[in-house]
């Protein structure tokens, strides 16, 4: 009989050589690795699944495998949504990568697809199982077929291709409205053709485009036919409308439009003008819609140069682009510009546009971008720009993120506004908070807000409002602010207290001065602090006048008279105590204190 360590010994070698898979084949390790999961031993399951990642599986091979057993793949799904064991969920989901890999393997291969191409001219049992394949290869069969269509040594073939090239459906878009720009009239046609048989709305504005654009009587009359088929009220809107309504509907994420690969990429198609044939690019699906978007805008313009509205559109999906934080796709080359260079040569009208856009949609990254371009380039005019009823930039004054706000009101105070508005008192507001927020008092770590930014919009906010003070502005009324700013002259930040002590000193209240006095007497400031405090304290005595009490005074005088306070200190403290012209006084008793005799 084994005792209980043996027992032991031999389970934990029989649960090694389990895990590690030792002598079986793929499929094996793959059934095994099914079987456990469906019985509840997800330990041996577990196994199993690293046995299969080990063995470094062929793609294809595991994806014949995945589709062999409908149930086994249902079961590997299910284990990766209901995540019953978050070690066993990991492992299941780098099979499934791997499972997919194998699909786009097989819809991409060149051999494969050119093999069906053929066989649609072969017996009608081989021309339906051709195209069955074609279907699946979707996108990746296009630019072959194409090269068919295009090739004169295959016109026999070419009534077969045409009509598969139709039955490949949604998939086939994206590359054929990109091969619209091919020189090959024959070519062209058959494209235009095959898009009204498909017959999605996506199609619509390039097909409208070839209408309004196209030398060829015969391609603008077969342009005009495949609208009909698709959406006969497209023919009355201009291509750059429709082109319009396809970028919104790409920005907006519409279903219709998404990749039929539920892979984590897409692929975005160009037509190479020096070889005549399709190229594709291969994007990150987080921002494909956006980079979409911006197509869709160019080809808007391209249509109608002077169709604004698709730069502000493209603006903001730029922003978006930008949000997802990662690298540019290649076709960006490394000299492209990045979107706020774009953003503030476009000018306000199209950063209004983005701006409304991203307040409607509650876009924080678009808006707070936007309003920053606004603010390095637009003047008080182009700030309170409206479309239709509304004022974007006033609108971001009520947004729920912090930055955009912040943003918005460090805008308008910066540009200087001269006349009054019903939200004036909201921008004050918003900059007194941003005063008031301090690194120590945030939590938050992202992009749009962290102690970092908390500072930074902490002295924004500061050195405009104090821009507003020196210039005297009528409509920042920075008095609504006066309890915020004579909390900033205890902040820990010195640039914030230094700050907020030179903008106090253009508020006429006793309440403003005695705090500037307060910063400059303390003793636990540092001393530059306390020199610039006195500095602020002479500007409000000259502007205001003495609004200080006898004990501050006194306190003020006493630093004055005092031999062991630092002589840049004492020269700013008599610089204030001067500046409050006080009765003769303590002048006097200044002068006298001093004497020998």
């Amino acid at each position: 009989m084994f005792n209980g360590k043996t027992i032991a010994a031999i389970l934990a070698v029989v649960l090694f050589v389990v895990s590690a898979g030792l002598g079986e084949s793929l499929e094996e390790s793959w059934n095994d690795f099914l079987h456990y999961i469906k019985i509840g031993r997800f330990d041996l399951a577990k196994g199993y699944a690293q046995a299969v990642l080990d063995s470094d599986p062929d793609p294809m091979e595991l994806l014949a495998l995945s589709q062999a057993n409908p149930q086994g793949y249902a079961i590997l799904l299910k284990v990766i949504d209901s995540a019953p064991d978050a070690e066993l969920a990991e492992l299941s989901g780098k099979i499934l990568d791997i499972i997919e890999q194998g699909r786009f393997i097989r819809r991409a291969d060149s051999k494969i697809i050119t093999e069906e191409i053929k066989r649609l001219s072969g017996t009608s049992r081989g021309r339906l199982a051709a195209v069955k394949r074609l279907r699946n290869a979707g996108e990746y069969a296009v630019p072959y077929m194409l090269d068919a269509i295009a090739d004169s040594s295959r016109k026999e073939e070419l009534p077969n291709i045409v009509w598969a090239l139709s039955q490949i459906g949604r998939d086939a878009i994206r590359p054929l409205v990109a091969a619209l720009q091919t020189k090959n009239v024959g070519v062209k046609a058959e494209i235009i053709k095959a898009l009204g048989k498909i017959g999605y709305t996506q199609s619509l504005s390039y097909l409208k485009c070839v209408i309004e654009k196209d030398d060829s009587a015969e391609l603008r009359d077969l342009a005009g036919r495949s609208i009909r088929q698709i959406d006969p009220a497209a023919l009355k809107l201009p291509a750059a409308h429709l082109f319009y309504q396809l970028a919104e509907n790409y920005y907006y994420h519409a279903d219709s439009l998404d990749p039929v690969e539920e892979v984590d990429f897409a692929n975005v198609w160009f037509w190479d003008l020096d070889n005549q044939r399709l190229i594709r690019e291969r994007v990150d699906r987080r921002y494909f819609n956006e980079l979409m978007a911006m197509r869709a805008c160019e080809w808007a313009l391209r249509a109608e140069p002077g169709f604004g509205w698709a730069i502000g559109l493209w603006q903001a999906a730029y922003f978006k682009v930008e949000s997802v934080g990662i690298d540019m796709p290649n076709y960006f080359d490394p000299g492209h510009a990045d979107a706020s260079v774009y953003a503030t040569t476009a000018g306000a009208e199209y950063l209004h546009q983005a701006l409304a856009r991203a307040v409607k949609d509650k876009n924080a990254y678009v808006a707070l971008h936007s309003i920053e371009a606004l603010a390095t380039t637009a003047g008080e005019k182009s700030l309170f720009y409206r479309l239709g009823t509304t004022q974007p930039l006033v609108q971001a004054l009520f947004f729920d993120s912090r930055a955009v706000r912040y943003s918005a009101a460090i805008a308008i105070a910066a540009a200087g506004p001269k006349e009054d508005f019903p939200e004036s008192k909201l921008v004050i507001e918003n900059l007194a908070q941003a005063i008031g927020q301090t690194a120590e008092q945030t939590s938050e770590d992202t992009e749009l807000w962290n102690k970092e930014l908390a500072d930074s919009y902490a002295v924004r906010a500061a050195e405009v409002m104090l821009k507003s003070a020196q210039t005297r502005n009528p409509v920042i009324d920075l008095s609504v602010a006066q309890g915020a700013l004579i909390n900033a002259t205890k902040d820990k930040r010195t640039e914030i207290q230094i700050l907020a002590g030179r903008i106090l000193a253009y508020l006429r209240t006793p309440a403003a001065q005695r705090s500037i006095a307060a910063m400059a007497l303390a003793e636990t400031n540092a001393e530059d602090v306390r020199i610039a405090a006195f500095n602020s304290l002479t500007l409000s005595a000259k502007l205001n006048a003495n609004l200080l009490d006898d004990g501050t005074i006194d306190a003020v005088y006493s630093l004055v008279a005092s031999k062991d306070v630092d002589s840049e200190l004492r020269s700013a403290a008599a610089a204030a105590f001067g500046a409050l012209n006080l009765p003769s006084r303590k002048v006097k008793d200044l002068i006298l204190d001093q004497a020998r005799s």
